[in-house]
């Protein structure tokens, strides 16, 4: 059987975003974040999303570039401590936040893709973060019931594709990755390089192809990008 070959360029790829989507954005801090895809879907112009990612970068870097487009209307995130921007927008209404614990929002995104409805923890039980949740109880003990993540797409960064859409990462640039490539009907790759089919060591494999749709080859690295690579 012939793979079929998911290599597009970046424009034809985010042009499938459409007003009001959810998009799964990779990354913790600037490692593993699709920085060229996110210039891209500013270019592109889509509005009213709501975004799902650990952080919201830094001013000038990363999402805050579609924040600062106004193109977000919703973040699902840990924090925003190293944005002044977005705690601006949030404070004044601008866009709304959702906070969750930093392995509560992991493990919403691993429950839906693999399918499961919910998971239910104690972390938060008597917090903030339980407001408006539904509580359920279990021998005993009382646990929040986390509603499984799912977006329309997700955008991914990987150190290395190929044209099939297999995956491997580099280091701490695996962080949401995997997770979001498995929790998304669409999935597009930003690759630092692409190399011809069966080039890539299967043992070096972390996402699969089969979750992958599109492979975009960078032609550099993005200068957000290239200000820390590890």
């Amino acid at each position: 059987m012939r793979l079929p070959d998911k290599r597009c360029s970046i424009e034809d790829a985010i042009a499938q975003i459409k007003d009001g989507a959810t998009v799964m954005v990779g990354g913790f801090g600037v490692p593993g974040t699709p920085m060229t895809l996110i210039r891209a879907l500013v270019a592109h112009g889509a509005r009213d999303l709501t975004l799902i990612k650990n952080d919201a970068n830094e001013p000038g870097m990363g999402i805050d570039h579609l924040l600062q487009s106004g193109q977000v209307k919703r973040l699902i995130t840990t924090h925003l401590g190293l944005n002044s921007h977005a705690i601006g927008l949030m404070n004044s209404g601008a866009i709304e936040v959702e906070f969750n614990a930093q392995g509560i929002l992991a493990e919403r995104i691993r429950a839906g893709g693999a399918g499961i409805g919910a998971i239910l923890s104690d972390i938060g039980i008597d917090t903030e973060l339980a407001r408006g949740k539904q509580v359920v109880e279990m021998n005993g003990t009382p646990y929040l019931v986390e509603p499984a993540l799912r977006a329309d797409v997700a955008l991914i960064h990987a150190d290395t594709a190929d044209p099939f859409g297999n995956l491997a990462y580099v280091a701490t640039a695996q962080n949401f990755n995997p997770l979001m490539a498995m929790a998304a009907p669409l999935v597009i790759a930003e690759a630092e390089r692409v190399v011809p089919l069966g080039d890539l060591d299967s043992n070096t494999v972390h996402t699969p192809g089969v979750f992958v749709d599109h492979v975009t080859e960078l032609p550099e690295i993005s200068e957000d990008y290239a200000v820390v690579r590890r």
